[in-house]
């Protein structure tokens, strides 16, 4: 007796032989539409299950109910689309890759390589059900999209919260190209190509403007959604995401800090709202500003303005003698800001800079990427050419 068709499916499939062969594809595309039927089953299988060991491991491993909270959104969500006409369709017996194994398996050392494998393994079957789940019905492919953008972040997430509070710290000491942005019409695509070519230390700089001044007005919202649109690709590429003057909006996108100019809030306040884990820096103009900084627990500073900037209008640059200075005396790390790209770099580095904030030099760069690629090779030349240099103070 032929059963009614599926519901998910306009095709009707034969009955299959009571001893357990595969049935035979009966009209054209049957045979492909049962074929993926399999495939979609087996990899909601996947999906779910790699899940449930990310899951498992931020509840007993990490204690981070956060974490286990988004992990189970992701799990339920697909296990709402794993119809059972997917699941009718899964025949393991006939499955030439059943209990395949891969010596990669066993070479796994610790939680950390476990919960990297199990992302990676997630988002593989999440790309395959995106892919194959388009011509059907329902809302597979388009939770398999969102769950594997969501997971990108997650895995982020997961993966420093295993690291312990100190991972901020231990990558601001790696950092020397620290980009400050400003409003630019294709900025998160400025942001996107510097992440690309190696820039892991991003500020979200939007200033209200004052009355009279040139540049467009910028709303609460729009800095929000422009926060949290770069934010997301911050984790994405394992890069420092902070915020610049506005502690609200650096707690409302989960920012990995702030950055306070000398009006600003004092760093007490700020540390005392963002907990001791999350990165505090503080621009300086002088050696007496930078050793407060210090006293107030502020993990890096800016010194400058080198150079005059447009981005600092009515200040006077503190040129190359305050560099010498902080490079004397700095315990924080320390970047040189004001006026810095590839014609001024070089100043700056003789100075004893190791690091550098630009603004301009890459989001007004004809090639963002290209320029970040370039600012950081001549850096890396730096920490070559001196190992010892600034690179390995701790804050």
């Amino acid at each position: 007796m032929v059963p009614a068709p599926l519901p998910s499916f306009s095709v009707a499939f034969p009955a299959p032989d009571p001893l357990g062969a595969e049935p035979q594809a009966g009209p054209a595309g049957a045979g492909e539409q049962r074929a993926i039927e399999r495939l979609l089953d087996a990899n909601l299988d996947r999906a779910r299950e790699g899940l449930r060991v990310i899951e498992d491991w931020c509840r007993f491993g990490l204690e981070r109910p956060d974490l286990v909270s988004r992990t189970k959104d992701f799990r339920q969500r697909l296990g709402l689309c794993h119809q059972a006409s997917l699941k009718l369709a899964r025949h393991t017996a006939t499955d030439p890759a059943a209990g395949m194994a891969h010596g990669a398996q066993a070479e796994r050392q610790g939680a950390a390589a476990v919960v990297a494998a199990n992302c990676g393994r997630v988002q593989e079957a999440l790309r395959v059900l995106e892919e194959f789940g388009r011509g059907l019905p329902g809302p597979l492919a388009g939770e398999a999209a969102a769950i594997r953008y969501g997971l990108y972040d997650l895995e982020v997430d997961v993966l420093r919260a295993a690291a312990g509070p100190g991972w901020r710290r231990e990558l601001l000491q790696q950092c020397q190209l620290y980009l400050v942005t400003s409003p630019v019409t294709n900025l998160e695509a400025v942001v996107a190509a510097a992440l690309e070519a190696g820039v892991r230390l991003v500020q979200y700089r939007a200033k209200a403007e004052a009355p009279g001044a040139a540049g467009p007005m910028i709303s609460d919202q729009q800095r929000l959604a422009e926060a949290r649109a770069l934010r997301q690709l911050c984790a994405r590429h394992g890069a420092l995401f902070l915020v610049n003057d506005r502690l609200d909006l650096a707690l409302a996108v989960d920012a990995d800090g702030v950055h306070l100019g000398q009006d600003d809030l004092p760093p007490a306040i700020a540390r005392r709202l963002l907990g001791p884990d999350r990165l505090i820096g503080r621009s300086t103009n002088r050696i007496e500003q930078l050793h407060q900084a210090v006293a107030d627990g502020c993990d890096y500073v800016g010194v400058g303005p080198v150079n005059a900037t447009p981005t600092k209008p009515g200040r006077d640059p503190v040129g190359l003698d305050y560099v010498r200075q902080a490079a004397a005396a700095s315990p924080l790390p320390f970047f040189a800001i004001g006026g810095i790209d590839a014609t001024t770099l070089d100043g700056a580095l003789a100075a004893g800079a190791s690091r550098v904030a630009v603004v301009r030099a890459i989001t007004q760069a004809a090639d963002a990427g290209a320029a970040s690629a370039a600012l950081l090779a001549r850096l890396a030349q730096v920490r070559l050419d001196h190992p010892g240099a600034q690179l390995a103070e701790q804050p």
